[in-house]
């Protein structure tokens, strides 16, 4: 509990009795929350939220989801389900039911913009988006219409960030088309980022310009 820099993002594959397995992101937070995102594989696209407040146990090194009574023992970058009687889980399926820890930075993310200008992003047909490859300095995303490629250079020790030319598509629609606009005017605008958990903002000096918030299983 205090030895190990245990909060954050936790994802895996759990074993499933009747599909090909339980696709799992565990949020834990310093202050006692959790917030859970699991689908079965095989059966449904449908992913179901859940969130509630975790204990530790005496030693320091095991959380219970106080709603349903599920135990994980903390280790380095890992949460490990343990079986219904507090033990550890052996044998050949002992690997399958860790939680591996997502890095802390940006790269590899599914961020979905929430936020344009001071101004919340309205419902569209398809929301507007940005993943940073975790190699290569290359990046996706959707801008509300269209969508778009490019590059980017990051300097996590600063926080700087700068985008290279962006690359989009040209279809014309009927509705996106002024978010997609604003939304490429701040990538070409931006100088340093903001990161913390589940929200990125992009800013200009100390000025917000975009802000977005972590989708981890879609």
């Amino acid at each position: 509990m205090n030895s190990l820099d245990w909060s954050g993002a936790y994802y895996g594959k759990l074993p499933c009795a009747d599909c090909e397995g339980i696709e799992t992101v565990i949020v834990v937070v310093n202050d006692g929350r959790y917030r859970m995102w699991y689908r079965y594989l095989g059966k449904s696209d449908k992913v179901i939220p859940q969130q509630g407040q975790f204990s530790w146990n005496k030693a320091g090194n095991i959380i219970t989801f106080l709603d349903s009574h599920v135990q994980y023992f903390v280790g380095e970058n890992q949460l490990v389900r343990l079986a219904q009687d507090g033990s550890r889980i052996t044998g050949p399926m002992a690997e399958a039911h860790v939680l591996t820890k997502f890095p802390d930075n940006i790269t590899g993310r599914y961020w979905k913009l929430i936020e344009l200008n001071g101004k919340p992003v309205p419902l569209l047909d398809h929301e507007p988006y940005l993943i940073f490859e975790d190699e290569g300095g290359r990046l996706t995303g959707f801008g509300g219409c269209n969508s778009f490629g490019g590059a980017f250079e990051l300097d996590e020790a600063a926080s700087h960030i700068r985008f290279g030319q962006i690359f989009s598509t040209l279809m014309a629609c009927p509705s996106g088309m002024d978010i997609e606009n604003d939304f490429h005017d701040v990538l070409r605008t931006v100088d340093n980022y903001t990161f913390s958990g589940d929200r990125l903002m992009l800013n200009q000096a100390q000025t917000v310009l975009a802000q977005f918030e972590v989708i981890y299983l879609r």
